[in-house]
C-alpha cells in the first residue's frame, strides 16, 4: 500500500471479518434439492423446517463449514459425501418411439406416499419407479440422467449450505428481486469493484442505494483494513439487507465503516447536538448515565467522521444510486485524491450517457467511459456443456472516469524537459557562424528558448501543442 496522505486515518480491523464456521446468529443461505435457495435465521436450540424436504434442529450446523452437503435423517444431519461428475455413454438408443401416457408409471401417488410414510429411502423409491417404467430402457442415457435428477429433486430429503461469498448472495439478491438491487448482477458488481480498484487498505466513499450490495463487496474487499464512508439520505445508520447474508462480524465491520447523511456531509452545515450533561447537573439513576455517555460517543464519533470526510484524499467514489449523479460526483469531488476512480451504476443507459455528456469537457475528469456487461451461464458436464436457453436481460449500466487535479500553474514533465534542453541549447557554442564585417551571426541551434519578454503561458502552450 501506497504511504502517503491520509495513510494514518486508515483503520484496521481483525484480518477475517466473517467467520470460518456457522455460529448461532448466522443468516444462512440453503440450498433445497428442488434448485430453490433459502435464507434462515439460526437461532439457538431452535427448529428448522424446511416444508416437504423435513425439519432439523438448528444445533445441527452450529460449528460446520460452509458449502457441505446433508441429508435429513429422523430430525439429524448427516454429512453427504462430495458428489463425483460422471460421464455418460453415448448409445444407439432414441426418444422417438417414447409414448408417455398415464400407465407408463405404475405406481400412484397414493403408494408412493405410503412408501415414504414408511420409511424408505428415496433412493429406493426411485428404484422402484425406474424398475416399474415401461419406457425407462428406451431413453437415451442423458434422458435417464435427467429423469433420476427430476425424481431427486422431487423426493430427496437433502440441502446444501452455500458459502457466503458476495457472488453468492448478489446472486441470491438478483434471481429474488433485482429491482432491489438495482438492476446490480454479479457480473456487475465485479466489474464497478475492479474500475474502482477496491483493496486492502483504501479508503472509500459510496452512496448506495440498492440495498448494500456494493457496500457489502467494497467490505469483503477491504478484508479488515481500510475506511469505507456511506452517504445517505436517512438520519439513523442505514439497515443494509445484503450485509445480513454476509455475515460480517460486528467488531471486524465497526472500525471499517461509518455513515453520513446528505446534511451532515455539508461543510455548510452545523449539526445539531443534544446535551450530553444531565440537566440538574448529577445523574439520577445507572440508566440516565448510560444514556447520556452512548449519546456523547454517537456525537464525538459524527464529528469525528465529518472531519475525515472533508480532510479528503479517498481513493475512489462507488455511486448506486437512485439521485442525480452529477450532483452527487460535483458534492463529493473535492474529497477524492488525484488519480481517484468514479463508478456509477445506474439501470438505465440515459443516465449514464447524460452523466458522460456533462463530464467529458470538464477539465477535471480525464477518460469517462459507459460500458455494458453481459452474461450468458453454461451447464459444464462432461459431453453436454452448452449455454442455458435462459438469460437475464440486463446488468445495468456502469460509467466510470478518473479524477485529475485541474491546476494551470503546475508544470508537467514535458514541460520540464523543454526547459532544461532549452536552458542547454542556450548554454551550448554555435552550431556554425558567418562572418560579415567582423559581425558574427549566430545560427539557430536546434533547441528554441524562450525569447526574452515572451510569457510563461505562450511557453505553456508552445509544449502543449508539441506534445498533443
Amino acid at each position: 500500500m501506497d504511504v502517503g496522505e491520509g495513510s494514518s486515518r486508515v483503520r484496521h480491523a481483525p484480518s477475517s471479518i466473517r467467520d470460518d464456521t456457522i455460529q448461532v446468529g448466522h443468516t444462512v443461505l440453503v440450498k433445497l434439492p428442488s434448485g430453490d435457495i433459502r435464507s434462515i435465521k439460526l437461532e439457538k436450540d431452535a427448529t428448522v423446517n424446511l416444508g416437504k424436504f423435513g425439519s432439523f434442529n438448528s444445533n445441527e450446523l452450529v460449528g460446520q463449514p460452509f458449502g457441505l452437503a446433508y441429508e435429513i435423517v429422523d430430525k439429524k444431519l448427516k454429512v453427504l459425501p462430495p458428489r463425483p461428475m460422471q460421464e455418460v455413454e453415448d448409445t444407439e438408443a432414441t426418444n422417438e418411439l417414447i409414448n408417455d401416457g398415464q400407465f407408463v408409471q405404475p405406481l400412484t401417488v397414493d403408494e408412493i406416499e405410503a412408501l415414504k410414510k414408511a420409511g424408505l429411502h428415496a433412493s429406493d423409491i426411485i428404484k422402484k419407479q425406474i424398475e416399474q417404467h415401461a419406457n425407462y430402457s428406451l431413453k437415451t442415457e442423458y434422458s435417464k440422467e435427467k429423469y433420476k435428477k427430476r425424481k431427486e429433486m422431487k423426493y430427496s430429503k437433502s440441502f446444501s449450505v452455500i458459502e457466503p461469498t458476495m457472488h453468492n448472495v448478489c446472486e441470491y439478491w438478483f434471481n429474488k428481486d433485482q429491482n432491489r438491487l438495482r438492476d446490480i448482477r454479479p457480473d456487475s458488481l465485479a466489474q464497478m469493484m475492479s474500475l474502482a480498484n477496491v483493496r486492502p487498505g483504501g479508503r472509500y466513499i459510496a452512496v448506495d442505494d440498492a440495498s448494500g450490495v456494493v457496500v457489502s463487496a467494497i467490505l469483503e474487499r477491504l478484508g479488515g483494513q481500510g475506511r469505507l464512508i456511506t452517504i445517505c439520505d436517512i438520519e439513523s445508520p442505514p439497515a443494509y439487507p445484503v450485509m445480513v447474508q454476509m455475515n460480517f462480524r460486528k467488531e471486524a465491520v465497526s472500525p471499517l465503516m461509518s455513515s453520513l447523511n446528505w446534511a451532515t456531509a455539508d461543510e455548510e452545515y452545523t449539526p445539531i447536538i443534544a446535551s450530553t450533561e444531565p440537566p440538574s447537573g448529577k445523574f439520577k439513576s445507572d440508566g440516565q448515565r448510560a444514556r447520556l455517555h452512548k449519546r456523547k460517543l454517537a456525537s464525538e464519533a459524527l464529528m469525528q467522521t465529518r472531519e475525515e470526510l472533508f480532510s479528503g484524499e479517498f481513493d475512489g467514489l462507488i455511486i448506486a444510486s437512485e439521485y442525480d449523479p452529477y450532483s452527487i460526483i460535483e458534492k463529493l469531488y473535492p474529497y477524492l485524491a488525484g488519480s481517484a476512480s468514479i463508478v456509477v451504476h445506474s439501470p438505465h443507459i440515459q443516465t449514464v450517457t447524460a452523466l458522460q455528456n456533462q463530464l467529458r469537457d470538464l477539465p477535471g475528469y480525464l477518460g469517462p467511459s459507459v460500458t455494458e456487461g453481459w452474461l450468458r451461464q453454461y451447464q459444464v458436464l462432461p459431453g453436454r456443456t452448452h449455454p442455458l436457453m435462459n438469460a437475464s436481460g440486463s446488468g445495468g449500466f456502469i460509467f466510470h472516469v478518473i479524477k485529475i487535479y485541474d491546476d494551470l500553474t503546475a508544470s508537467s514533465a514535458m514541460l520540464h524537459r523543454h526547459r532544461k534542453k532549452a536552458k542547454q541549447g542556450s548554454e551550448a557554442p554555435s552550431v556554425g557562424t558567418s562572418e560579415t564585417k567582423g559581425d558574427s551571426t549566430t545560427l539557430a541551434t536546434s533547441e528554441s528558448t524562450l525569447a526574452p519578454g515572451a510569457s510563461e503561458s505562450a511557453s505553456v502552450r508552445d509544449v502543449n501543442m508539441r506534445t498533443s
